[in-house]
């Protein structure tokens, strides 16, 4: 981390006003751009993105945070932020070679919302949301709501196969993403998984900590703490995204 250069940003994109409340993780994702018009009041579109835009959305919604949307050039068509969020018209073609669900999650589902594709390890799938969708997006056919195929995670069933299960000794957190809960909420997974006596692994992967930093909060961080060992997994596409609020939110 020491290697790395961090870049302190301004916002760009909103008035002197929203900084009362631009710390503020609530605020951060009630004022997400999420229409076509939203993103034409700062920035112009390519033909190929306006069409994305209005062509794309029963696939993949469309939503950024105010503070990875403040990492666009507006004048470099091809910045890689804006190349991650924005949708493009590439987006609604299809090939019949084409699989809605590319890594083949759906078959090694002992239970909905349960991945047990390695013997000692499963991906536990708790939400279909996210704070911004990236629109490479692996996982499209149940995130974000809009597509035909949803997320029904089974609970109960879910923990029970793994209470059941005693060669699973690692568990990766995922969806979505797992860190757009409340604390208790959150709390409440993690605690019944803390409490299976093979399970010796919790991980969380999450890109919350680029796309809404605001929310790693004192309160939540202090929580996580009582589930040692418990491991963050981020996923960053670009050194943009490596902003000062992001460094402080890693620490």
């Amino acid at each position: 981390m020491s290697d790395v250069t961090f870049q302190s940003h301004t916002p760009g994109y909103w008035s002197a006003d929203a900084m009362e409340h631009w710390h503020d993780h609530t605020w951060q994702l009630k004022n997400r751009i999420t229409s076509l018009a939203a993103l034409e009041q700062h920035l112009v579109l390519s033909e190929e993105e306006r069409a994305g835009v209005l062509l794309s959305g029963n696939k993949l919604a469309m939503a950024i945070t105010p503070h990875f949307f403040n990492l666009i050039d507006r004048n470099d068509p091809h910045c890689p932020i804006r190349r991650q969020m924005i949708p493009r018209i590439e987006e609604t073609l299809s090939d019949p070679a084409e699989m809605s669900d590319p890594c083949g999650e759906d078959s090694h589902m002992p239970v909905p919302g349960l991945v047990h594709r390695y013997p000692d390890r499963v991906l536990f799938l708790v939400t279909d949301r996210c704070a911004a969708y990236c629109r490479y997006c692996t996982r499209s056919r149940v995130v974000s709501g809009v597509s035909d195929q949803k997320l029904e995670t089974q609970w109960e069933a879910a923990f029970e196969y793994l209470e059941n299960t005693p060669q699973v000794r690692d568990v990766l957190l995922s969806g979505g993403d797992p860190l757009l809960f409340s604390d208790d909420r959150l709390e409440k997974i993690l605690s019944r998984l803390h409490a299976i006596p093979h399970i010796q692994f919790i991980r969380i992967g999450t890109r919350i900590p680029l796309f809404l930093p605001q929310r790693i909060t004192p309160a939540l961080c202090a929580m996580l703490k009582k589930y040692h060992p418990l491991f963050i997994s981020i996923h960053a596409n670009h050194p943009r995204e490596l902003t000062s609020e992001v460094r402080d939110a890693l620490g």
